[in-house]
């Protein structure tokens, strides 16, 4: 049974275009060739090179200047209507990727990093777990709603080993189009998935290595039963994650196995829109790597409702199970570390960046973190969303955040702002505002 779920689309359906053979206009070609030779030329800066010094000092926590990232492609409008000219639904893929990434670069003022080459993920399949999950999905949002498929114990005897295969000669294909048009201008590499924009040719997560283990006990069963299965069946419940966990241990070692796991000390997603530039991991060249070569992204959104004791007996040696055969790891997204995290430094000998959003307390945070991990912050984004944004709570959150860790290993990376009216100018001004408070200059 196929899968049928996604976590992510970026819309443009790649997918659904079917396999025909890729053959690029005059205007195509022209188009893409232009785009990457303004990336190349950009990559090839000394700007670039010392951003990347930057990113390897804070990731070696021994941190010149706070790093500071605005996540774009979520931003609605951020590429104007028209911006982009491919008809194949796969190159306008890749033209999107080079005008998101251009376009960021000339107006938002952070310190992104473009490297010398073009990244394409694997096109990997994996087999259903037994149970359909269904996502209804709202017309206007991100919003969604699961079927939840496993309603009782009984229901885990459905489960069956997922299987995992790539196809190569489809990625490799693709590759070949692709060099054929700019190859000369700028590399494409191939390495890693993308669990959360699958289509083919946009691929700005490739390498975050996530096992999402909460996430897919959610979808299959709801917060609900999360919360009574963990008093009542709890023997069922711990059968279900270790069958979550064996899976992903098992795909990521076929991904090894089979070469295709690729070094991410690089620009590729080794966090929530983190880099991993760091000297303590092997370079990212291209070449297949192995599991400890690599970053791993964990997080558990869907638990913080229980409380730090049972989330570390309970849910916690399974991320630290798959978290601990990586060189490093980066731990947590929107959710409160600040009650728990004295039992993740504990199971996750190889943490090195924390993430820190705006339900923690910042102070207790900083203190647990100290100069040994790298403090991750995620403001706020309802501050410069939507029709009214609040400028004075911007500026009060980043002023109290710098306050207690500017003798820290920090950066200030924003995700989620989803809706800014179409004033993109709260972007910049929002990074401008960050480099006054912190004296982060670029």
């Amino acid at each position: 049974m196929a899968e049928q779920y996604q976590v992510m689309s970026n819309q443009l359906g790649a997918e659904r275009a079917g396999r025909e053979d890729i053959v690029p206009t005059a205007a195509e070609r022209e188009r893409l060739r232009a785009l990457a030779q303004r990336y190349a030329g950009v990559a090839a800066g000394e700007e670039m090179q010392a951003r990347k010094r930057q990113w390897r000092a804070l990731r070696d926590l021994k941190p010149e200047r706070p790093m500071i990232l605005f996540e774009t492609l979520t931003v609605a409008g951020f590429l104007e209507e028209g911006a982009l000219a491919c008809e194949n639904p796969y190159l306008r893929n890749v033209e999107h990727f080079f005008a998101e990434s251009l376009k960021h670069y000339d107006t938002v003022g952070d310190d992104i990093v473009f490297e010398p080459y073009f990244q394409l993920a694997w096109r990997v399949h994996k087999t259903g777990y037994g149970v359909t999950i269904v996502e209804h999905h709202a017309d206007d949002s991100m919003a969604y709603m699961s079927n939840f498929p496993i309603k009782d114990p009984q229901d885990l005897d459905k489960l069956q080993p997922r299987s995992f295969s790539v196809d190569r000669e489809r990625t490799l294909g693709f590759k070949d189009t692709l060099e054929d048009i700019f190859g000369d201008i700028l590399p494409v590499r191939v390495g890693n998935i993308d669990k959360f924009f699958p289509d083919m040719g946009f691929n700005p997560f490739a390498g975050n290595n996530a096992p999402l283990i909460t996430m897919d006990v959610f979808k299959m069963m709801g917060y609900e039963s999360m919360s009574f299965w963990s008093y009542d069946h709890e023997d069922a419940f711990r059968r279900l994650l270790d069958y979550l966990l064996d899976d992903n241990i098992r795909f990521i070692e076929w991904m090894e196995r089979e070469g295709l796991l690729a070094g991410n000390t690089d620009n590729q997603f080794a966090g929530p829109s983190g880099y991993g530039y760091v000297s303590g991991l092997p370079e990212a060249t291209g070449a297949p790597a192995r599991i400890s070569d690599c970053w791993t992204w964990c997080e558990s959104q869907e638990t913080n409702v229980f409380s730090p004791q049972m989330f570390g007996d309970l849910f916690l040696p399974y991320l630290a199970a798959y978290a601990n055969r990586f060189g490093l790891v980066t731990y947590g997204c929107c959710e409160p570390i600040d009650d728990r995290i004295e039992y993740i430094k504990k199971a996750i000998p190889k943490l090195r960046t924390v993430s820190v959003s705006g339900w923690n307390n910042f102070e207790k945070a900083a203190e647990a973190l100290g100069k040994d991990y790298v403090y991750c912050r995620k403001p706020k984004p309802t501050y410069i969303s939507g029709g009214l944004p609040d400028w004075d709570g911007a500026r009060a959150e980043i002023e109290r955040t710098w306050r207690c860790t500017k003798d820290q290993p920090v950066e200030f990376i924003v995700r989620d702002v989803y809706d800014v009216q179409g004033d993109l100018s709260r972007i910049p001004r929002w990074v401008e505002m960050t480099r006054r408070i912190t004296g982060a200059g670029a």
